[in-house]
């Protein structure tokens, strides 16, 4: 167990250390930069400057560097906490991932939290109450979650909520709450909020639940085992919960690595309609105008939240399955 962790933190690092390589290199593959995109916007506007101002400014920014010495300055300033400075927001990169940071972490757990507490229960109620009526009224509500954009049902939850109740579910916030410090008072205001942006990210999330819970139940539910431990006389519920949910579980236990970054990423769009104050939406931003430092460090958070999330759950897997078995030895 020791040795497959130790192993299991140094594949981490060798994948964070590619990861980092590529999102810098792609985000630098479109022609132009930052600079570039700011004068001819700044020229599309009447404004002027001179050559002795571009070279000050690539300077400022360190563009006039290569491209490998300015990764590896990037790189290095990283591991000691700096993760750069956002060209666009003329800000500490760090700074602007802590304003957003809490906000996203927090959607995303209510998210993932939304997904499996509604996913599963309906995924094992639909198993063991195949082909009737309220099996095929969730089987066709998962086809319509997973077939729905997000950012449509946003649209659609959007208009219903201002045609019908008079309120705009844009935002994390009402306006008079948007630019005050925290109180009580914004933190309701905020919970208010949060229903909304929970159900349209975790629409998809949840569908999918459904239908991946409920073949793995019925293909346990026909095995020999149950059938034996049913004609022995025991209890249903004491049946189904000790051995086939248990086993049924595990494919989406091993999901949660990918859930985890793809509710924070996959939410890019829902929360550029609903105008949410996340690190999707700034990520979408940062790429727009090439903003390297942010959109780069984004990138990275977004891959550590995918290989500690497939580390919590390759652990959650050995600790509900003993079947599953790791290599003793480095």
């Amino acid at each position: 167990m020791q040795a497959y962790i130790i192993r299991r933190l140094i594949y981490m690092f060798i994948v964070l250390l590619a990861v980092s390589i590529l999102s810098f290199i792609i985000v630098e593959l479109p022609p132009g930069d930052f600079l570039t995109s700011y004068i001819m916007q700044l020229k599309a506007s009447g404004g002027e400057i001179d050559e002795a101002q571009i070279i000050a400014l690539e300077k400022q920014y360190g563009l006039n560097l290569p491209i490998y010495f300015r990764y590896f300055k990037w790189a290095w300033n990283m591991l000691h906490g700096d993760l750069g400075r956002s060209f666009e927001w003329n800000r500490p990169v760090g700074d602007l991932l802590a304003e957003r940071l809490p906000l996203t972490i927090m959607i995303s757990l209510f998210s993932i939290f939304f997904v499996y507490a509604v996913g599963v229960p309906i995924g094992i109620y639909s198993a063991i109450h195949q082909y009737s009526i309220r099996d095929y009224i969730f089987t066709f509500i998962g086809f319509i979650g997973l077939a729905t954009p997000n950012f449509l049902l946003a649209l659609i939850l959007m208009f219903s909520f201002y045609k019908y109740f008079g309120w705009s579910p844009g935002g994390l916030f009402s306006p008079q709450y948007e630019m005050v410090p925290w109180s009580f008072a914004k933190f309701i205001d905020m919970l208010k909020h949060l229903p909304v942006p929970i159900i349209v990210i975790g629409t998809a999330g949840t569908a999918g639940i459904i239908r991946i819970m409920r073949g793995c139940l019925l293909d346990e539910l026909r095995k020999q085992y149950v059938i034996t431990a049913r004609a022995k006389g025991v209890g249903e519920r004491t049946l189904l919960f000790k051995y086939p949910v248990r086993v049924a579980i595990n494919p989406i236990i091993s999901t949660i690595g990918w859930n985890l970054p793809a509710i924070v990423s996959g939410a890019a769009i829902t929360s550029i309609v609903l105008d949410l104050p996340t690190t999707g939406n700034m990520l979408y931003g940062a790429l727009m105008s090439q903003d390297t430092y942010l959109a780069g460090s984004t990138i990275m958070f977004l891959c550590l939240l995918t290989v500690i999330g497939t580390f919590i759950s390759d652990i959650l897997l050995m600790w509900l399955d003993p079947r599953v078995q790791y290599e003793k030895s480095l």
